[in-house]
């Protein structure tokens, strides 16, 4: 008797911006971080922006959820580094010795979703559950905490150990740099069916020969890729590690999902993506063979959307649904329709008769302002129909839920935030309300530190 394949769907998991949305700069090798560096930032705005794009595609019969954001600031943080006394005295303390770490320690920077976890989907791994490995995002320390918390929502998102697996981050050394999902994509022919999983890395730390960026840092290694395959169980036969060319690296692209998208068995990249083009084609066609699939490259050339252009636009940093009909449709920020290159190609794609049949632009220029767009803002997550039924459901986005979430942060969300203002010890008291709000309307009951008492260390 033939096995059937079970439906499946994927789940953008977006991740809510936080109260503490500023512009600090922390993120070098982001071009648009550091060039909005100390600008004032909207955070109501950033908020708003982010749910009015997961309530359009839930309303297009997109499966949509949401990631909330972490405690700010990070009290652990700056403790640990000798900042003592009552709160207000640390934060005081901070920004007069180390503003640059009180900024870190207030980032925002969780909302970019794709950073949370690599995901393989129960038809990937070799124990048939949905794997998530936490990533721990060590280059930079705005981010380098966030593991912590990541790994408390996963496992309160996905508690059913039946069909979810949440591995902790990799060690936090330079050899297992781990971005997450912002490097990991997966090709195939249906959610529900056997695919192929693409990891791409910018570095390989045990070969001091291999090929590296000389102007900013390749956040992701091979190693790190490579453990993530392992721990998730999958098939060497459908597991491709690819470089990512150094030179847009260096240009910029600090992630693979800053160049290249993929969905189904389409691959949506620019042709200075990867460091061997041919190659990498090469592996993901024989790959993708094996589940009886057949690699449809989209490839951008440069005489058509010359590098500076895509990563102004942050054209490949998109969303590639795939719709009802079989189409697809790709969510671009508002600045690929404000780029007169990236909108001419555009619209000859749309035309072309190719899979990409439909353009959804959305605004999200505070995001895009700090270097992150539609493709950052959100963790995909395939899931069967009894997995779907098995994470927590008060997270997927519906019409009442976005209602409650915008008037959660019409309530409690600034409109204007200077670097200035981090030291307002009023702003953590500020943020703490709204996230222990958030956390009954979400009905994720003592999800952060500081309702269990964690979020401060002793005082020295």
């Amino acid at each position: 008797m033939q096995s059937v394949m079970p439906t499946a769907r994927e789940y953008n998991f977006d991740g809510l911006v936080g109260p503490s949305h500023n512009y600090a700069g922390l993120s070098f090798g982001n071009v648009a971080s550091f060039n909005n560096v100390k600008s004032v930032s909207n955070p109501k705005q950033a908020a708003l922006q982010g749910l009015a794009k997961m309530r359009a595609l839930a309303a297009r019969g997109f499966a949509q959820a949401v990631m909330p954001p972490q405690a700010r600031p990070n009290f652990a943080l700056l403790r640990s580094i000798g900042f003592g006394g009552s709160d207000a005295d640390v934060i005081a303390k901070a920004f007069r010795d180390a503003p640059a770490i009180l900024a870190s320690a207030y980032s925002a920077a969780p909302m970019w979703s794709a950073n949370a976890a690599t995901v393989s989907p129960s038809a990937d791994t070799a124990d048939g559950r949905t794997h998530f490995t936490v990533a721990n995002l060590n280059s930079k320390l705005h981010r380098s905490y966030e593991h912590q918390q990541t790994a408390r929502t996963l496992r309160a998102l996905f508690s059913d150990e039946r069909y979810f697996a949440v591995h902790d981050a990799l060690p936090g050394t330079p050899a297992f740099g781990d971005e997450g999902a912002a490097n990991h994509t997966r090709l195939g022919n249906a959610h529900g069916a056997a695919g192929v999983e693409m990891f791409v890395y910018g570095r390989v730390e045990f070969n001091p020969d291999a090929p590296a960026p000389k102007r900013f840092p390749a956040r992701q290694t091979l190693e790190a890729s490579q453990a993530v395959a392992r721990l998730h169980g999958l098939d060497p036969a459908r597991t491709v590690f690819v470089a990512q060319d150094p030179a847009v690296i260096d240009l910029g692209v600090f992630h693979n999902d800053v160049i290249a998208v993929g969905n189904g068995n389409v691959l949506f990249y620019h042709e200075q993506a990867f460091y061997d083009e041919a190659n990498t084609l090469a592996a993901l066609r024989y790959s993708m063979a094996g589940v009886g699939a057949a690699l449809l490259p989209v490839r951008v050339a440069r005489s058509d959307v010359p590098m500076a252009d895509a990563v102004a636009s942050y054209l490949f940093n998109s969303q590639l649904l795939t719709k009802p009909d079989g189409r697809m449709a790709l969510v671009v920020p508002q600045e690929c329709r404000e780029n007169a290159a990236v909108a001419r190609y555009l619209d000859e794609l749309a035309g072309s008769g190719g899979p990409i049949d439909e353009l959804l632009s959305f605004d999200l220029r505070q995001s895009m302002r700090n270097g992150g767009g539609p493709a950052c803002l959100r963790l995909r997550v395939v899931l069967t129909d009894a997995e779907a039924a098995a994470m927590h459901q008060q997270v997927i986005m519906t019409e009442p839920l976005y209602e409650k979430l915008v008037a959660w942060v019409l309530r409690h969300y600034r409109d204007a935030l200077a670097p200035a203002d981090l030291v307002d010890p009023q702003l953590a008291i500020e943020v703490e309300t709204a996230l222990d709000e958030l956390t009954k309307i979400l009905g994720l009951s003592c999800l952060y530190p500081f309702q269990s008492g964690d979020n401060a260390a002793p005082n020295s």
